[in-house]
């Protein structure tokens, strides 16, 4: 079992920073995605500041970042900064999102006017 979430996506998708460190365990996309699933706000952010800490890098799936930011924020509602973070990634990677992005961004303005 690998000992963090960042290092069992890195054994999966790799790491455009370090090497894909050596790894004799199984890797199936839907094992990790479970644990994504149930990692706590703290491991989600660690892992995507991790192997993206700029929102055009990284080998994670788009679908992956979706999701993980999507758990966070379901974590952590009331962040704004994080529901920014959250739209940058969503206008980066295709205008199906932008309209999630533009609520995130209006949601974001809301919790920080008070």
């Amino acid at each position: 079992m690998h000992s963090t979430l960042t290092e069992h996506a890195r054994c999966l998708y790799g790491d455009e920073y370090r090497p894909t460190p050596p790894c004799g365990l199984e890797h199936r996309e839907h094992f990790f995605v479970e644990e994504l699933t149930f990692a706590d706000a703290d491991s989600i952010l660690a892992m995507l500041r991790g192997l993206c800490p700029h929102v055009v890098d990284g080998r994670l799936p788009v679908w992956i970042r979706n999701l993980a930011y999507r758990l966070v924020l379901l974590q952590r509602p009331d962040e704004p900064a994080l529901m920014r973070e959250a739209a940058e990634n969503l206008w980066m990677h295709g205008p199906d999102w932008d309209d999630v992005a533009a609520d995130l961004m209006k949601r974001a303005d809301v919790l920080e006017a008070g």
